[in-house]
């Protein structure tokens, strides 16, 4: 048996081949959907990291006046010199941006790293359910395929 989408339980062993390829070619979607959505959020728990860690290298006083690339876009950069390294604009999402302080701005990207591992974590159950009753599924196939491809011989065997 697998559990279904509302917490109910379906019979597996009634359904017919066919249904059960239903079955499986929809949670083989929906695992390569959540799997791409974690892989999604890694990304962006990286990009949080890599926000941090420039500002630690990047914004200090020894690069105070000095010539730097400000980057526009993630392939557009112009010349620029950092004047303050006490501030720094953040994007806060949608289009926002917020001028924070460096150690608030560390706070606010440690904390989108934290809540982005806990919903990582959620996911990566959710998955592993998906991936379980997946497996399920395909055994049951797989069994149901092998009495279909056994049950006529079988059957004038006995005859």
């Amino acid at each position: 048996m697998a559990s279904g989408e509302k917490g109910g339980q379906i019979d597996l062993g009634s359904l017919s081949s066919q249904q059960l390829s239903q079955v499986k070619k929809q949670l083989d979607e929906e695992v390569e959907h959540l799997t791409n959505s974690y892989g999604n959020l890694r990304g962006a728990q990286h990009q949080f990291r890599q926000c941090i860690s420039s500002i630690a290298s990047g914004v200090a006083e020894s690069t105070k006046g000095k010539p730097l690339l400000v980057p526009l876009t993630p392939s557009l950069y112009v010349p620029g010199e950092l004047s303050d390294t006490e501030h720094v604009i953040v994007d806060i999402g949608t289009g926002f941006y917020v001028e924070k302080t460096t150690q608030d701005a560390v706070k606010f990207y440690n904390g989108k790293i934290e809540e982005l591992g806990k919903n990582i974590k959620d996911l990566e159950n959710i998955v592993n359910g998906k991936t379980n009753n997946l497996r399920v599924v395909e055994e049951v196939l797989r069994q149901k395929v092998l009495a279909s491809s056994q049950g006529p011989q079988g059957g004038a065997q006995a005859s």
